[in-house]
C-alpha cells in the first residue's frame, strides 16, 4: 500500500471531530454543558439564534465558551504525527490559540526585532488559516493598537501590514473607524511606513499597503489627512501607469476613488496629472474590465471640477475624450454608464469646449449613443444619451457631421 493510500485510510479519533461539522477541530472550545465543538461551528450555531447544546439539546445557562487547550494540544500532537488533516491537506505549521496568545504577549514585551519577527510570522500563519482565527484576533482589544505601534518599523511593519490586510477585508464600519483613528493619530509614522512599503516593497506588499490605505480612508477628515501626506497621492498616481501590474492598478484606482470624495483631493489629483494616466489606460486595448471601469469612474468624479474638464478636453487633440468614446459598449454596462456620464457632463451640462463635441462625433460616438438608448442601461443613462444626441446633432459643424454620416458603422454592444 503506497503512502497516499495509507494517508487516505488514517483513522481520526472521534474525540477530535466536531459534533457539528464532523471535521477535525482546529480551535476546540467547550460549552457550559461540557461538550466540545470547533469554534467556528458552534459560533455559527449560536449566531443563528439557538440557545441549546447541539449534542445534548440542553438549554444553555450561558452562551460563553472556553478554549479546550488540552484537547487542542492532543489534536496538534496527533496531526504532527500523521502530517495531514483528515481531508488529506497539510496540517503542519498552523499555530494554536495558546501559541498565538503567547506570541501576542511576547510582542508586547520583547524588544529584539528577530524575536518579534518570529512571533509576527506565527500570527500571520494563524490569521491566514480561517475566518474564526481572524475574528479571534480582531476581538482582542490590544491587537490593533499593538500592530499600529510596530507598523512604523518597516522590517516588522511589512508583516503587520499583511496581517491587517488579511483581517480587515470586508471589515465593518466601526472597525474601519477604529483603525483609522489609531493609524492617523500617531504623528504620521504609519502613513510614512505604508508609503515606504508601496515604494520599496514587492508587488504583494504594495497591494496590501494600498488596501490598508483605502480601509483607513474612512471619512472626509481621514481622506484629507492621507492626501496631505507628502508623496502618497503622487506615488499612487504613478501606480496607475498603463504598464503597471493590473492588480496593483486596480487597488490604486480603488483607493483614489475613495479619497476623491473631497473637492480638495480632486483638485490635487488633477494637478498631479491623474487624468493623463487615465487617458493612457483608456487608449490601451488590452486593459482589464475592472481597471477600465474604475478608471472611468475616477474620471467621472474628476470631470465634476472645471480644471478636470479642461484637462480632459485639452491637449493631445482630444485623446482623452477619444478614449472615453472607445470604451462605449466595448467593456461592460458599468463602463458604458460611466463613459456616457462623462460625455454628458462635457458636452451637455457644461459645454465649455466645442472640440469635445467634435471629437465624440469624429470617433463614431453618435452611432454608439444611438445603441445606448436601446440598451439595458439605466433609464437615467439612456436619457443622458438622448440629451447628447440632440446636442451633438444641433451643434456639430456640417462638415464634421457629414464625415460622421459617411463613416458610420454597425455597433454591437459588449
Amino acid at each position: 500500500m503506497g503512502r497516499d493510500e495509507t494517508e487516505r485510510y488514517i483513522t481520526v479519533p472521534s474525540l477530535f471531530r466536531c459534533p457539528i461539522s464532523l471535521d477535525v477541530m482546529r480551535s476546540p472550545v467547550s460549552l457550559c454543558t461540557g461538550v466540545t465543538y470547533d469554534r467556528a461551528s458552534i459560533q455559527r450555531w449560536l449566531d443563528g439564534g439557538n440557545n441549546t447544546c447541539p449534542a445534548t439539546m440542553q438549554i444553555l445557562r450561558t452562551k460563553d465558551f472556553v478554549p479546550n487547550l488540552t484537547l487542542q494540544r492532543l489534536i496538534k500532537a496527533w496531526s504532527d504525527s500523521v502530517g495531514r488533516r483528515a481531508d488529506g491537506s497539510p496540517l503542519r505549521g498552523i499555530p494554536t490559540v495558546e501559541e498565538v496568545n503567547e506570541s501576542l504577549r511576547r510582542l508586547s514585551l520583547e524588544k529584539d526585532d528577530e524575536i518579534r519577527l518570529e512571533n509576527l510570522s506565527r500570527i500571520v500563519r494563524f490569521a491566514k488559516d480561517s475566518d474564526a482565527n481572524r475574528e479571534f484576533l480582531w476581538k482582542r482589544k490590544d491587537f490593533a493598537p499593538m500592530l499600529v505601534d510596530i507598523i512604523a518599523a518597516i522590517k516588522l511593519g511589512l508583516l503587520a501590514i499583511m496581517i491587517l490586510d488579511t483581517i480587515i477585508k470586508g471589515g465593518k464600519e466601526r472597525d474601519r473607524e477604529r483603525l483609522s483613528k489609531l493609524m492617523l493619530t500617531d504623528g504620521g509614522g504609519c502613513l510614512a511606513a505604508l508609503l515606504l512599503a508601496i515604494r520599496r516593497g514587492n508587488l504583494k506588499t504594495k497591494i496590501e499597503s494600498v488596501r490598508v490605505l483605502e480601509m483607513i480612508s474612512f471619512d472626509a477628515k481621514s481622506n484629507e489627512i492621507i492626501s496631505q501626506c507628502d508623496g502618497i497621492v503622487p506615488e499612487l498616481i504613478k501606480s496607475i501607469s498603463s504598464d503597471t501590474d493590473p492588480s496593483l492598478m486596480e487597488a490604486s484606482l480603488s483607493f483614489l476613488i475613495t479619497i476623491s470624495t473631497s473637492k480638495r483631493v480632486r483638485s490635487k489629483l488633477i494637478a498631479e496629472k491623474a487624468i493623463t494616466k487615465i487617458k493612457d489606460i483608456l487608449l490601451k486595448e488590452t486593459t482589464s474590465v475592472a481597471v477600465t471601469e474604475k478608471s472611468l469612474k475616477l474620471l467621472e468624479t474628476l470631470s465634476s471640477k472645471r480644471e478636470g474638464r479642461s484637462e480632459i478636453c485639452g491637449g493631445d487633440g482630444g485623446r482623452c475624450v477619444e478614449g472615453v468614446v472607445r470604451k462605449l459598449l466595448k467593456v461592460s454596462a458599468a463602463a458604458t454608464e460611466h463613459a456616457v456620464t462623462i460625455l454628458w457632463c462635457l458636452c451637455y451640462v457644461f459645454r465649455e469646449d466645442k472640440k469635445a463635441e467634435e471629437t465624440v462625433v469624429r470617433c463614431n460616438g453618435l452611432t454608439k449613443l444611438l445603441v445606448v438608448i436601446q440598451s439595458s442601461c439605466s433609464p437615467a443613462v439612456r436619457q443622458m444619451a438622448k440629451d447628447l444626441i440632440k446636442v451633438l446633432k444641433v451643434n456639430t459643424s456640417a462638415s464634421v457631421l457629414s464625415a460622421y454620416e459617411t463613416n458610420t458603422t454597425h455597433i454591437t454592444p459588449f
